[in-house]
């Protein structure tokens, strides 16, 4: 039996990217933890939060992990949609998609590395050097990532399955600071 059927899978993978950009764009990261409010500022958002939410997928043995794919490719797409919205040439594309692509594998594998090895230092330098913050803010940026893991790790299969997804009350942590 498969995990989802058609339409309700593209449902289901549009519901989680939804959520993910959502919380990646809300303003207390902009306003109060200083990641610059420019399209740099928002994709590296956006890449923290679907590198966390993939990071969740990955620990899964069952039939999850297509889902992550899915969504990755939804995430591909959007960011060439939205490259092209803003006038960026047919040929330069491809490139722009390619540095993307090497900017999530990069960020996602030092956020990656720091989570697994509990590194809090190593987290806020990656955090720093990828979100680039215009306040001194890698610690309390480093706590809501750890709480994110852990709220994504606790979240059920079930819960994915049907579009689910958790992340922390940003406003609160990042208050915390």
């Amino acid at each position: 039996m498969a995990l989802f059927r058609p339409r309700r899978d593209e449902n289901t993978i549009e519901t989680l990217y939804g959520a993910i950009v959502a919380q990646a764009r809300l303003p207390v990261f902009y306003a109060e933890a200083g990641v610059p409010d420019t399209v740099e500022g928002r994709f590296d958002m956006i890449v923290l939060h679907l590198a966390l939410f993939l990071r969740r997928l990955r620990t899964e043995t069952g039939k999850l992990p297509p889902v992550g794919q899915a969504v990755f490719d939804h995430f591909c797409t959007d960011m060439d949609h939205n490259l092209r919205e803003m006038g960026v040439g047919e040929m330069a594309v491809p490139r722009r998609m390619k540095r993307f692509g090497e900017a999530f594998y990069g960020r996602s594998t030092a956020y990656d590395a720091a989570l697994d090895s509990g590194d809090v230092p190593a987290l806020e330098d990656a955090l720093a050097r990828n979100l680039r913050p215009t306040v001194d803010s890698g610690a309390v940026l480093a706590r809501y990532v750890r709480e994110a893991a852990r709220l994504l790790a606790d979240t059920s299969e079930d819960s994915l399955r049907k579009g689910e997804v958790r992340f922390p009350a940003a406003d609160k942590v990042l208050a915390h600071g």
